[in-house]
């Protein structure tokens, strides 16, 4: 990490990255401003987001459902599209290979790639809930600790899984669609599709173990006031753990 950080060029480095990052307005868009605007138009649309609901201890869909299927979809979309897409276009140009014949090694953009994502989520996420706050009178975390705690090991999680794709994918159109393959059923396992109060027993026991449906469930609950479940902690940081393992023992830089 030291070496990265003294690395000669790194900040013109970063400020390119991001430049190029802002000039693809549909991933700015999907990643900072679709989970906002979801979030707005359905909990002023749909007047059953703004009644309390027993089952979310008298809170509102609004108060902590929908907010922490926003912030998991950011993510997500950053993770399994956005990160792994930009690594593979790189490989495929031979920009990678390129750079580890100059002081600034292909492991630095790794890391640039990794921060830049990083801080779109931070974003993404602030503004989700500062519109919520705004415009629905959404409260902020109840639990702004475990909240942090869960946000960043649920991005953790998620941009290891990017990574990993990223390491396996032979080329940018392949990894677009197997990106987009593994996005939508986790986030059905998060329960972005189907409440989880309205899965079977069965498919809510395999939710929990997913990394996007202990993300989701983590998210919810620290939005509404509670401790994140160790269950919940423990299944992220094991999709963490063996991601980054896989993807460090897969990788491929040409």
């Amino acid at each position: 990490m030291t070496a990265i950080i003294r690395t000669p060029g790194l900040g013109r480095l970063a400020a390119v990255e991001s430049r190029l990052f802002l000039r693809e307005p549909l991933a700015v868009f999907f990643a900072i401003g679709l989970p906002a605007a979801l979030l707005l138009i359905l909990g002023s649309a749909i007047p059953g987001f703004r009644d309390a609901s027993p089952e979310l201890g008298g809170l509102r869909p609004v108060d902590a459902q929908l907010p922490g299927m926003m912030v998991l979809l950011s993510v997500a979309t950053l993770a399994l599209s956005t990160l792994p897409t930009a690594l593979v276009v790189y490989r495929e140009r031979g920009v990678l290979r390129r750079m580890s014949t100059t002081p600034v090694q292909p492991v630095v953009l790794l890391a640039v790639q990794l921060a830049i994502n990083a801080v779109v989520a931070v974003v993404a996420t602030t503004l989700t809930l500062v519109s919520g706050h705004l415009v629905l009178d959404m409260p902020f975390p109840r639990a702004l600790l475990g909240f942090t705690v869960v946000v960043v090991l649920g991005a953790v999680a998620m941009f290891a899984l990017g990574l990993f794709l990223a390491a396996v994918a032979p080329n940018s159109r392949i990894v677009q669609g197997v990106g987009a393959g593994t996005l939508f059923p986790l986030l059905f396992f998060a329960g972005m599709w189907l409440p989880r109060d309205l899965m079977p027993e069965a498919l809510r026991r395999v939710s929990d173990f997913t990394p996007t449906g202990a993300f989701g469930q983590g998210l919810v609950g620290t939005l509404g006031g509670h401790t994140p479940s160790a269950l919940h902690l423990a299944v992220m940081a094991g999709w963490a753990v063996v991601a980054v393992i896989a993807a460090t023992r897969t990788f491929r830089w040409q």
